[in-house]
């Protein structure tokens, strides 16, 4: 990863459906230059797919948890798994601290939420959760590549 790269991908994270033309114009280099550098990036899976930013809380999903499991018995891997399967989870991950894990999820309602909660509290070797609602996201976003 070199400085023409990491323009490459800050310009992608600002809009991914420019041109290979519109991002080559950008960056102050050749087409081909963005196609290779482009397709490089995907192979070695630092560029892993396009998506859209999406408004969730005007697509209805009104309630953002944050959601903390104590997980025991070695047993960390597969009840993550288990639960990123879910289409309501936005993210998983592996924590220090009290917890094992943290899992940022958003549901349409307090009840979703809530059938949720009960579902994986039944969970083997969940032990323990711990559950925060977000009341405003400040900032929700992609960082910029250095």
């Amino acid at each position: 990863m070199d400085n023409k790269d990491c323009a490459l991908l800050n310009i992608l994270l600002e809009n991914s459906r420019l041109s290979y033309r519109e991002i080559a114009k950008k960056a102050g280099c050749s087409v081909v230059t963005v196609i290779n550098r482009v397709r490089e990036m995907e192979k070695v899976n630092i560029l892993t797919g396009y998506t859209a930013n999406l408004n969730y809380e005007k697509l209805g999903y009104d309630v953002t948890a944050v959601i903390q499991l104590r997980i025991s018995k070695g047993k960390l891997f597969e009840v993550e798994k288990k639960i990123a399967t879910n289409p309501s989870i936005f993210a998983v991950y592996d924590v220090t601290g009290n917890f094992d894990s943290l899992v940022i999820a958003k549901f349409k309602n307090r009840k979703a939420l809530d059938a949720f909660l009960k579902k994986i509290q039944t969970y083997d070797f969940i032990e323990r959760t711990e559950t925060s609602l977000v009341l405003n996201t400040i900032k929700e976003k992609n960082i910029q590549i250095e």
